[in-house]
């Protein structure tokens, strides 16, 4: 299983021949490889896996994926609350 997290693309550069972008992941920043999103700009959310973004959504796509993964956090802390007691 893959799983791709959404960041909002910060700045666009060049690497050599390579289209980079600086991309926020709620206060983490990471270099990733905007090459298979030719049509990435900054301010959009891209999904990244592996260091890749494989493709672009709009904020409200990105918004509730990021909410999914909140509540998913949520929930394991709660779990692993439940089997120390």
């Amino acid at each position: 299983m893959c799983l791709g997290i959404p960041g909002k693309i910060e700045s666009i550069f060049q690497d050599g021949q390579i289209k980079m972008g600086k991309v926020n992941f709620e206060g983490v920043q990471m270099d990733v490889c905007l090459e298979t999103t030719p049509e990435a700009k900054e301010g959009d959310y891209v999904i990244v896996h592996a260091g890749l973004a494989i493709s672009v959504l709009n904020e409200s796509e990105a918004r509730e994926t990021l909410k999914i993964f909140e509540e998913m956090k949520r929930l394991d802390s709660e779990i692993d609350s439940s089997d120390n007691n």
